[in-house]
């Protein structure tokens, strides 16, 4: 998300660029789950019988998932239904990943070792990450405002900065998930850019921002260093957001496909750029930055409500066409980056592009620009204004409004299957059979057994 401090002029340059800059440009991955992995790998859901598991039937399968280095989310026995089945047989069901190019052969292997061997591929399915670690292959760039490839970029002619922008995407690509965070230590010049930008937009905070965002932006300067002659580090900034929202952030190169983008936020995951943007111009950046992710991202992170809101958009992401991924991201953008809501009579700021953006926050908060009220069917097929300010913003009644009637939108996005994250594993479980459906229910129930009990013991 790109910053513009110096009020109305340069509206054209900013807006031109911002909603790419909130990782809301989609990469082209259209197709189906198969060719949009990265590693060439295929979904596959079977089933099929074992006759006489006593014996040596099971090894023999067993060693078809082994030889082709199958990856299994599930495996599933249970008795076989079927009359002329003896109590020694088995229907197996397996949900798992193997190379595309062994599909066929797998099949066959495994029906000369069992029975009634059925399989469908999950094709329509556009591939998601299932646990934290797949995150990390969550990275595709939209580079075409990077400062060695964008002529309008202030660093294009900066060899130093573009040396110091590379330093940072090393960085990002080599962070896997569960390393240490990188610290980093800023240099004199790029903490005078810092320095600027926080002392003019921390004086429009007060009449501003709203009261989650002030909330936590005064624990933020006590306990993560934010101040204008200090620029935050991720770690620190990490650690505050996981102890209240259970949000972590993990380094970005720069700015991320749609999709990627919105995958991590299902994980409570926010990535997070650590550069900064060029001396030159303080006051505009075509591409997110520190200063962007640190003030206008971060301290709404750390409130519940907008944390599960942010989290609902990326789970409802997960699986979702590329239509539904365009509808959610301009969600996203008018909420997220661009939202605006009604605290004590007063319209507040609660969105991260004008949080991060002294000229637009001055202007969504005046009387010129159009306001709606929130309303996710009308919001996520508004035309956004790529050539100006927004002429229109959505207001929310309150975040624990928006998160509800977002929960009703996603629940309507049309999926073959439903989702339930685990936040013991920080897991993604696709609930395609009773059997887990069953699990997830008593986990549930389990929960609020402790919940009824802590009712009675305060009565």
């Amino acid at each position: 998300m790109k910053t513009n401090l110096v009020g109305d002029s340069g509206q054209k340059e900013e807006a031109s660029k911002k909603k790419e800059m909130c990782g809301m440009e989609s990469l082209n991955r259209q197709g189906n789950m198969d060719s949009n992995r990265e590693d060439g790998r295929a979904s596959l859901i079977l089933t099929l019988t074992l006759s006489n598991v006593r014996k040596t039937e099971l090894s023999k399968a067993a060693k078809v998932f082994e030889m082709f280095e199958t990856q299994i989310h599930h495996f599933e026995t249970r008795q076989a239904k079927k009359p002329k089945n003896s109590a020694d047989d088995l229907d197996i069901f397996v949900e798992c990943e193997v190379r595309s190019a062994d599909v066929a052969v797998i099949i066959t292997s495994l029906r000369r070792v069992a029975e009634d061997v059925k399989t469908s591929r999950e094709e329509e399915v556009p591939w998601f990450p299932r646990k934290i670690q797949d995150l990390d292959k969550c990275h595709h760039l939209i580079t075409k405002y990077e400062p060695s490839l964008d002529h309008g970029h202030p660093g294009y002619a900066d060899l130093q900065y573009k040396k110091r922008r590379a330093f940072f995407a090393d960085l990002a690509f080599n962070y896997r998930a569960g390393d240490p965070l990188p610290h980093i230590e800023y240099t004199a010049q790029e903490t005078a850019t810092w320095r600027e930008v926080y002392r003019k937009l921390s004086s429009l905070y007060p009449t501003h921002a709203c009261m989650q965002y002030l909330d936590a932006f005064r624990q933020l300067e006590k306990y993560c260093g934010y101040q204008e002659d200090h620029i935050p580090q991720l770690q620190d900034v990490s650690r505050f957001l996981k102890e209240r929202t259970g949000f972590q952030l993990r380094p970005a190169a720069g700015l991320l496909s749609a999709r990627d983008f919105l995958a991590s936020l299902a994980f409570r995951v926010f990535q997070s750029t650590q550069y900064i943007r060029h001396f030159s111009s303080p006051m505009h950046s075509p591409e997110p930055d520190c200063c962007h992710e640190l003030l206008g991202h971060v301290p709404m992170l750390a409130d519940k409500e907008f944390a599960q809101f942010s989290q609902d958009i990326g789970l409802a992401s997960l699986g979702s066409s590329e239509a539904e991924i365009e509808k959610l991201a301009t969600l996203y953008w008018f909420t997220v980056e661009f939202g605006l809501c009604k605290q004590n009579g007063s319209i507040k700021a609660y969105g991260a592009g004008l949080l991060s953006s002294y000229g637009e926050l001055m202007y969504a908060l005046s009387d010129k620009p159009e306001y709606k009220p929130f309303d996710p069917e009308v919001t996520a097929v508004h035309p956004y204004q790529d050539q100006d300010f927004q002429p229109v913003y959505f207001i929310a009644e309150n975040l624990e409004d928006a998160k509800a009637k977002l929960q009703n939108y996603a629940m309507k996005i049309k999926k073959p299957f439903s989702l339930h994250y685990n936040p013991f594993t920080s897991s993604i479980e696709v609930m395609n059979t009773p059997q887990k459906v069953k699990r997830a229910l008593h986990q549930m129930k389990e929960e609020l057994k402790n919940l009824c009990l802590a009712l009675e013991n305060l009565s």
